[in-house]
């Protein structure tokens, strides 16, 4: 069963490089990529809602769920599950950014992208949290385009980050229900 996904994640891999991979998209997917690099954009942006008294709940649930993502994903999903990179396992997917040192599952772009995308849709107006969520999508598909991740990878990363965004905001409100409490 895993060699069937594997194989079948190896084939959309393939399919994506030789049909859509094309070199005038090339620097707007490294550059969307760009900004999931060590959720730098997800924790700029968490930093700067809580600067605003309007915002800071947004920015705190945000700093959460990218917490939490950081904790499921990077800490405990990837050093247990070890996959390896689609350029490690062959030489047939090339990679157009630099190699990644650590494992491939969960991809850790996408569930940081999702985990703060959620938590600003659940906080913010719906218009900036929906604009959170596609450039999230924007990311999690970017790392497909670079080859630097499977689609399971993706997905996986998608449910983290669903996971840990959803989990953030439920802390957030209970933290402020216990506040309010005498």
């Amino acid at each position: 069963m895993l060699e069937a996904i594997q194989q079948f994640d190896v084939e959309i891999l393939l399919w994506i490089q030789e049909n859509l991979r094309v070199d005038f998209l090339d620097g707007f997917w490294k550059g969307i990529t760009f900004l999931g690099n060590s959720g730098w954009f997800w924790i700029a942006l968490g930093i700067g809602l809580i600067c605003f008294r309007r915002t800071r709940k947004a920015g705190i649930t945000v700093l959460f769920a990218l917490l939490i993502g950081f904790l499921i994903t990077n800490v405990v999903l990837k050093n247990v599950v070890a996959r390896i990179r689609p350029y490690d396992y062959t030489d047939a997917i090339q990679a157009i950014v630099p190699a990644e040192h650590d494992f491939s599952f969960p991809s850790g772009h996408t569930c940081a992208s999702f985990a703060a995308a959620l938590a600003c849709y659940q906080t913010l107006p719906k218009k900036w949290g929906v604009a959170a969520l596609v450039l999230a999508g924007f990311i999690a598909v970017s790392r497909l385009y670079v080859g630097v991740h499977y689609p399971t990878d993706v997905l996986g990363g998608l449910f983290v980050g669903l996971f840990a965004g959803a989990a953030a905001f439920f802390l957030v409100k209970k933290l402020q229900e216990k506040q309010k409490q005498p």
